[in-house]
C-alpha cells in the first residue's frame, strides 16, 4: 500500500475521531500501568468495572503492597487470569519502589523488565503516559492492519515495525488508538461492518471480497 493511500486512511479515521485515546480509566501513570496489565486478554469495559472501586483506594505502588495480593484478587476476580495478574501487580509494585523511586519508568527497556509487562503494554504506557510515538500492537491493531493492507506481517512485532515504517509521521502518535477504535467498533473480528466502514474504498479485504 502506498504512502498517499495510508495518509488518506488515517486522515479519514482522524476526522471521525479527532481526539482518540485509551478507553481505560486511570488517574496517574501507576494506575494506568495497573489497568493496562489487567487488560491483557480482557476488555477495557471489564477492566474499568473492576478498577472503579480499586482505584478509589490505590494510587501508588505502596498502596498495592499495603492492600496485599489476596485482597487485590477480590477486586479483580471478574477479570480473566486474575491470579497471575494479581501476583504480577504486587511484584511490579515492589520493583517500582525498590528500583524506580515509586515512579513508572519511561523507557521500553525498563518497562519490559517489570512482571506482567510485555512489549505491547510498554508501548501503551510510553504513548499514553509519556507522549512517545509508539504503536502498541494488540489483537485489534494486528487484525485491522492486516485486513486493510497496512501490514502483511505474521507477528505483532513485525506488524509494529511495518506500521512505524509505513504510517506517515504525523499520524504515528495516534495510530494505535485510531486502529484499536476502528477494530473495536467497525472492523470487528467475526462480523466486520464493512458497509459502515469509512475507509472501505482503500481496504484490501473489502476490495477482495466485493469485486
Amino acid at each position: 500500500m502506498n504512502k498517499s493511500t495510508i495518509d488518506k486512511i488515517f486522515s479519514i479515521l482522524l476526522k471521525l475521531t479527532p481526539n482518540p485515546k485509551t478507553e481505560l480509566n486511570y488517574s496517574n501513570n501507576f494506575t494506568l500501568l495497573v489497568a493496562v496489565v489487567l487488560s491483557a486478554q480482557a476488555t477495557d469495559i471489564s477492566v474499568n468495572k473492576a478498577t472503579k472501586e480499586l482505584f478509589t483506594i490505590i494510587k501508588t505502588p505502596q498502596d498495592i503492597i499495603n492492600l496485599g495480593e489476596e485482597k487485590l484478587k477480590t477486586y479483580i476476580k471478574t477479570i480473566g487470569l486474575y491470579n497471575a495478574k494479581a501476583k504480577n501487580i504486587i511484584e511490579l509494585s515492589k520493583q517500582l519502589i525498590q528500583h524506580h523511586n515509586n515512579t513508572v519508568p519511561n523507557t521500553l527497556e525498563q518497562l519490559v523488565k517489570l512482571p506482567g509487562v510485555g512489549r505491547k503494554t510498554a508501548n501503551v504506557i510510553l504513548n499514553v503516559a509519556f507522549n512517545k510515538p509508539t504503536i502498541a500492537v494488540d489483537t485489534h491493531v494486528f487484525r485491522v492492519s492486516n485486513r486493510i493492507g497496512l501490514s502483511n506481517a505474521t507477528t505483532p512485532l513485525n506488524t509494529e515495525l511495518q506500521l512505524l515504517k509505513n504510517v506517515p509521521q504525523k499520524y504515528i502518535f495516534l495510530a494505535h488508538h485510531l486502529l484499536i477504535l476502528h477494530g473495536r467498533y467497525i472492523c470487528k473480528a467475526k462480523n466486520p461492518l464493512c458497509n459502515k466502514c469509512p475507509i472501505k474504498t482503500y481496504c484490501k479485504f473489502y476490495n477482495l471480497n466485493n469485486h
